[in-house]
C-alpha cells in the first residue's frame, strides 16, 4: 500500500503529542503520573515513540507480543502486561515485560519460577475487585493473598490497582478511591512494603481526579483513550484543550448509484445473522465503501459529512448520500470512536499514514 491508499486511518501524532503534554501536567498537579497505553492502537511504534518522547516513564500494554515488538524496536521504556498473563505465555512475559497485573496466584508461581529460571526479578500489581467485576482479588482476601505472594523467589509487589468502567461500567467515585488508598496504608503497614504504584483506574477516572482535592495515595492512572482521542470514558465528553481528532478513516467510494431504499424479495437473515429492517424512503444515491466489519467496528463510525450509514457485511459498508454528490473514486472521511480505532489499527488491511504536523 502506498500512502494514498485507502482505505487508511490518518494518524496525527501532533496532536497526540500535545494531548499527552496536556494530560502529564495536569494530572501531575495533584501528584498522579501517567502510564501510558498503547493497547487500542496494537502498540503502534510511532505513537509509543511519541509518548516516550513527551515524557512517559511507563507503556502499557495487553498484548505481549505488541510489548515484544516494542521491545525489539528500543522503545525506551518500562514495560507494563495490563492483562492478567496467561499460564502459556509466562516465559514471554518474563522475558520481555518489567511489570505485570495479576491476581491469579497459580500465575504468580509461574511468574516466580521462570524468573528464578532466568534470574531475573519480575515485578507485580496486584488487582483488587472494586465492584466493575473483572479482574481482581477480593479486598477480603488481598492480605491472605500478598502473604503467599512475598515467600515466592524473585517476585516483587510494587503496588495494588484496580479497574474501572471496563466491563461492569462502574465509575472511580471518590469513596471508591479513598477505599483503595486505605488498603494501599493497611498493605504498607501490615506488610512491611513500600508501594510504588496505587493505581487508581483509567481515562475514566478524569471526572474524579477534577472533582478531587485530594488524590490520596492514588498516584497512577492508566491512560490510553484521553491521550489518543481526548475523551473521558464514563460519557465520552471531549476533554478542555485537547483533540478529538487525531485519527480519521478515510474510505473510496467503489459504487454509487441511485436505488430503492429498501430491500426487494423476500428477507432472510443477512451476513451478520440478523434479520434487517429499513426505512423506507423512495428512491436514494447509495454509496458502497470497500471497508467492513471484518476491519473496523462500523457503529464507531461518524462520517464527516452530512451522510448516514445503512448497514454493513464483512467488507462492504453502504451509505446514504443524502444531498451530497459523491462518485465512484472520492474518499469519503469519518471520526472514529475507541472501539473503531481499536479495530483499524489491529487490522493489516488498513493503511496506516502518519502526520507530524497538526
Amino acid at each position: 500500500m502506498n500512502e494514498s491508499s485507502a482505505p487508511r486511518i490518518e494518524i496525527n501524532l501532533a496532536k497526540i503529542a500535545h494531548n499527552t503534554e496536556i494530560l502529564m501536567k495536569l494530572y501531575r498537579s495533584k501528584g498522579i503520573e501517567i502510564t501510558g497505553v498503547t493497547k487500542g492502537i496494537c502498540g503502534g511504534l510511532e505513537i509509543a515513540e511519541v509518548f516516550v518522547n513527551m515524557g512517559i516513564k511507563t507503556i502499557g500494554d495487553s498484548k505481549i507480543t505488541n510489548i515484544i515488538k516494542m521491545r525489539k524496536a528500543n522503545i525506551n521504556a518500562e514495560f507494563m502486561l495490563l492483562r492478567i498473563p496467561g499460564l502459556s505465555e509466562i516465559k514471554s512475559v518474563v522475558k520481555y515485560a518489567d511489570i505485570s497485573l495479576n491476581s491469579e496466584l497459580s500465575v504468580i508461581q509461574s511468574l516466580s519460577k521462570y524468573a528464578n529460571k532466568y534470574n531475573k526479578r519480575h515485578k507485580v500489581i496486584l488487582m483488587v475487585e472494586m465492584g466493575d467485576l473483572r479482574e481482581g482479588i477480593m479486598p477480603k482476601d488481598l492480605h491472605s493473598f500478598i502473604e503467599k505472594v512475598m515467600t515466592l523467589p524473585n517476585i516483587d509487589i510494587i503496588g495494588i490497582g484496580v479497574n474501572f468502567a471496563c466491563f461492569g461500567g462502574v465509575k472511580p467515585t471518590n469513596n471508591k478511591m479513598r477505599l483503595l488508598a486505605e488498603l494501599s496504608q493497611e498493605v504498607e503497614k501490615k506488610h512491611h512494603l513500600s508501594l510504588t504504584y496505587v493505581s487508581g483506574g483509567n481515562s475514566a477516572n478524569y471526572n474524579w481526579f477534577m472533582e478531587s482535592n485530594n488524590t490520596m495515595q492514588v498516584n497512577n492512572l492508566r491512560i490510553g483513550e484521553s491521550l489518543l482521542l481526548g475523551r473521558e470514558t464514563l460519557s465520552r465528553l471531549p476533554i478542555p484543550d485537547l483533540y478529538t481528532d487525531a485519527f480519521t478513516l478515510v474510505c473510496e467510494v467503489i459504487e454509487s448509484k441511485i436505488k430503492p431504499s429498501v430491500p426487494y424479495g423476500e428477507i432472510a437473515q443477512n451476513s451478520l445473522g440478523v434479520t434487517p429492517q429499513f426505512q423506507e424512503r423512495g428512491n436514494i444515491r447509495r454509496l458502497i465503501l470497500g471497508i467492513g466489519f471484518q476491519d473496523v467496528l462500523v457503529s464507531g463510525l461518524t462520517p464527516i459529512l452530512d451522510l448516514e450509514i445503512l448497514g454493513s457485511s464483512s467488507d462492504h459498508t453502504v451509505l446514504d448520500a443524502k444531498n451530497v454528490n459523491i462518485q465512484v473514486g472520492d474518499e469519503v472521511t469519518f471520526s472514529v470512536n475507541y472501539g473503531a480505532m481499536l479495530s483499524l489499527m489491529t487490522s493489516s488491511n488498513i493503511h496506516k499514514k502518519y502526520l507530524k504536523m497538526i
